[in-house]
């Protein structure tokens, strides 16, 4: 057995841990993200432009109140139900549970209903050029408004079930389920709109009916879960309990208003379009960042495998692993998305020619985005390395000085640049959300990204599809021939880069173990 092979094993077998546990969630948002892309197409080709921008401005408050009522608990219930394992506490996992899961509840109840009879006043804001539209929005969100308290506990459910490890209950229901039935539902009613009319609210309710059966199973998997692992004969003081509560929300209480903070930079943008360039623009704008949704569900794929294995080595103070997760869940990050950002500037206008000709002029939407998620994904998930190293106060700072720069600048912006104006402000709010994290990480916990599988990583996918299509189509034009010609050469030069390179890359971690054990026995 070689020195490594003895020094690693530890390493090893969590890498192990976050590769079986990411691949399975990259598999699922791969669908995920897939299937989020066939419903916005059938949303734009069923819907005008107008009712289509309409629906996504809906879509966009929907989500941007679900996370204010989840209230940070994507961090907390991940961080909290770690740590104490990884400290000899889980006779509190249930207190635990509780003061999370209770709250988000009762708020998501509330906003809800505020959502209901704020329904009129939000679509006469983002439609007031579009009078004819206004009823439908207004029914629109009304729809999503009643299914508010079910995406809100959803995510909360599973993110308890991911304190534990146990990444399949977020795979199969949110992912794989919830994803699968939205793109059924929405078909049909697509499919329906052939011989009818087709409107806003039937696609609002069809787009929100799934999380119905999916909380009612996030809900079993979860009890399932915990009375897995609970102590045979848990013993608690109050004084135990009162002091986990102060400490989940003093923990929890930044991330809350962080995680709101972030969905309004990637949400809110749709909802400022919406108001001051109109409706159209804004349904240009959502389809044109529509791949920006699937390179984050494969950020979240990776994030969430690594996110309890890093809270229990920071909880523990083993910074050896955790940089050494932070930068192997990077490269594996870089590997999977980089090439697609490259893909999607390269092919932009015909991606955007699929939801209509109308679409095409967001071609420059697409490339300014791409390139702001380069660098986003290229620092790794390290808003949440933040997090789990317990300065969600700096998390919060950070992401309200994001939200700052994307608000000032799509007010400046979109009323002369449209669609293009919300473009520049998100992507200087990603770059600034991600370099502010990531020197603060570097300087307060010795964390960094850029291990030999980021480097790695970041070199083959440049070369492979940033540099070699474009050497391709400057001699074969960018007809369709020069394009397929390109990708054609692209992918098999990128397979076999990455076999070179898998012992930087990592990917040896994706083999079974009994492969691995004869290797380095």
């Amino acid at each position: 057995m070689t020195t490594t092979a003895v020094a690693d094993p530890p390493r090893r077998k969590g890498t192990q841990g976050v590769a079986r546990g990411g691949l399975a969630n990259m598999a699922g948002s791969a669908l995920a993200g897939g299937t989020g892309v066939a419903v916005t197409w059938v949303v734009a080709r069923g819907l005008g432009a107008e009712q289509a921008g309409a629906f996504f401005a809906a879509t966009a408050a929907f989500v941007l109140a679900g996370g204010l009522a989840k209230l940070g608990t994507q961090t907390g219930l991940v961080y909290w139900p770690a740590r104490l394992r990884a400290t000899g506490r889980d006779h509190l996992l249930g207190t635990c549970l509780r003061t999370g899961l209770v709250p988000v509840l009762t708020l998501a109840v509330v906003l809800g209903v505020a959502m209901w009879f704020g329904a009129p006043a939000v679509a006469h804001l983002t439609a007031a050029d579009s009078p004819h539209v206004v009823d439908a929005h207004t029914t629109g969100l009304r729809v999503l408004a009643v299914f508010l308290p079910l995406q809100a506990l959803t995510d909360a459910l599973l993110t308890a079930t991911r304190g534990y490890k146990a990444m399949r209950p977020t795979v199969t229901l949110d992912r794989i389920l919830r994803s699968t039935l939205q793109l059924l539902c929405v078909g049909a009613v697509g499919v329906a709109a052939l011989w009818t009319t087709a409107t806003l609210p039937a696609f609002a309710l069809a787009w929100a009916l799934p999380y119905l059966p999916v909380t009612v199973l996030a809900a079993f998997a979860l009890r399932r879960t915990y009375l897995a692992g609970r102590p045979e004969r848990p013993k608690i003081r109050r004084s135990e309990q009162r002091q986990l509560r102060r400490d989940f929300w003093r923990f929890t209480g930044p991330r809350a208003l962080a995680s709101v903070a972030q969905l309004a930079v990637q949400r809110v943008d749709v909802l400022l379009v919406a108001a001051l360039g109109g409706l159209a623009p804004a349904a240009i704008y959502a389809v044109a960042g529509r791949f920006v949704v699937l390179i984050q569900f494969a950020n979240q794929g990776i994030s969430q495998s690594v996110q309890p294995r890093l809270a229990e080595a920071l909880a523990t103070g083993d910074r050896e692993t955790a940089n050494h997760l932070y930068q192997t869940a990077t490269g594996w990050l870089v590997l999977v998305t980089w090439p697609i950002n490259f893909l999607v500037i390269l092919f932009a206008p015909l991606y955007l020619g699929l939801f209509g000709d109308a679409y095409r002029q967001g071609a420059d939407v697409v490339i300014v985005l791409a390139c702001a998620m380069l660098v986003a994904t290229g620092c790794g998930m390290v808003d949440m390395v933040l997090a789990m190293a317990g300065r969600t106060s700096w998390n919060l700072v950070n992401v309200l000085i994001a939200l700052g720069v994307t608000i000032g600048l799509d007010v400046l912006l979109i009323p002369r640049y449209g669609a293009l104006g919300a473009a520049i402000g998100l992507a200087c709010a990603m770059v600034a959300n991600n370099l502010l994290p990531l020197v603060q990480v570097g300087r307060s916990a010795r964390l960094h990204p850029f291990g030999a599988g980021t480097l790695a990583a970041g070199g083959l996918s440049v070369a492979c599809f940033g540099v070699l299509p474009r050497v391709v189509t400057a001699v074969a034009g960018t007809g369709a021939a020069g394009l397929t010609l390109a990708v054609a050469l692209a992918v098999p030069a990128f397979a076999a880069g990455a076999w070179l390179l898998r012992g930087r890359l990592a990917l040896d971690a994706f083999q079974p173990r009994k492969l691995i054990q004869r290797r380095t026995g």
